[in-house]
């Protein structure tokens, strides 16, 4: 689905909005952060086939708020709806707008393939 150019400003818009916030962002692997880490998102915790209870402590002592980006396929949805019913369940408030805006206006499924596509949509 090819990225129309208002929709790409939004995209980068949402991204700076958390960079400037240094809202929590949790993610899947190494090459997720790295990813995010290309548009100044630094406040990331890699999940890295953790236990779900480490990484949940990780993240209850970090922030009170907290964006999950797990990939689209099986296994990224499993752990986006065990982070999204537990956390809250430690006061952690879950931001869902990157989330939702990535998977409905994008054809985006992987989060470490944020970059490339930005970079390729923005030639289109």
């Amino acid at each position: 689905m090819p990225l129309l150019p208002a929709a790409r400003d939004e995209f980068l818009a949402l991204l700076e909005k958390i960079r400037e916030d240094g809202t929590l962002v949790i993610v899947e692997g190494p090459n997720d952060k790295k990813a995010l880490k290309h548009f100044g998102i630094t406040n990331v915790i890699s999940i890295n086939k953790r236990a779900l209870y480490k990484v949940i402590e990780q993240i209850v002592e970090i922030g009170r708020e907290a964006i999950i980006l797990t990939d689209l396929d099986k296994k990224g949805k499993d752990l986006y709806a065990r982070f999204n019913a537990k956390l809250p369940q430690f006061g952690v408030k879950i931001n869902n707008t990157l989330r939702h805006f990535m998977f409905r206006k994008t054809s985006l499924s992987q989060i470490e393939g944020m970059v490339s596509y930005l970079c390729n949509t923005s030639l289109s």
